[in-house]
């Protein structure tokens, strides 16, 4: 070996090393779902279905599925929500639906929040669900309850009590999804 091999390196001072490029804001706009978004709606979705128990769809969604459910949402004049990318990426979405089918439940829905995997934990879910319900108060919508699996979905109910929603039942065990039994959380929020 070389006399200058058992010499430690030199180093470049730190003001002359290329300073890594800052990382870029996570930038995003809510504005109404379209049509041509169901596609990236769906594999955001799907990706839920197939990876978690926070929904309890156990066979990935149609394309023809989605579009029925987001026409009729839209039809009865529901917000359906999502948040994009500066570069037109969707990363989340958010939507109301009716609670249940009987006229009387009209001004009652269920809302639903999904974010791409890239996309947690940056504050879109607060974002999207504020804006939900305020589109839900301009819609004429009362009531709005969320049905969080009680597992696996901690954070989606912390973000509801963040908003006022109180818990109002629990129901244990009543989905099987991956070989374990799954209960529920009962959330709602008046918007009065």
């Amino acid at each position: 070996m070389l006399e200058e091999e058992y010499q430690p390196r030199r180093k470049l001072p730190d003001h002359l090393k290329k300073q890594p490029e800052p990382e870029r804001p996570f930038e995003y706009e809510i504005r109404d779902a379209v049509p041509a978004d169901l596609p990236y709606i769906r594999a955001i979705y799907n990706h839920y279905v197939l990876n978690t128990v926070v929904t309890f769809d156990e066979q990935e969604m149609t394309l023809r599925t989605l579009r029925h459910k987001f026409t009729t949402a839209r039809r009865l004049g529901m917000p359906y929500i999502v948040a994009v990318s500066p570069s037109g990426q969707i990363l989340g979405y958010a939507y109301v639906f009716p609670w249940k089918e009987k006229a009387a439940y009209r001004y009652t829905v269920e809302n639903s929040i999904y974010l791409g995997p890239a996309s947690t934990g940056k504050g879109l879910g607060r974002a999207l669900l504020g804006a939900l319900i305020e589109r839900s108060k301009e819609a004429g919508l009362k009531e709005i309850i969320a049905v969080i699996a009680d597992k696996g979905a901690e954070a989606s109910i912390a973000l509801h009590k963040q908003f006022g929603f109180v818990e109002g039942g629990h129901m244990g065990k009543v989905g099987f999804k991956f070989n374990r039994w799954i209960g529920t959380v009962l959330m709602q929020k008046s918007l009065k």
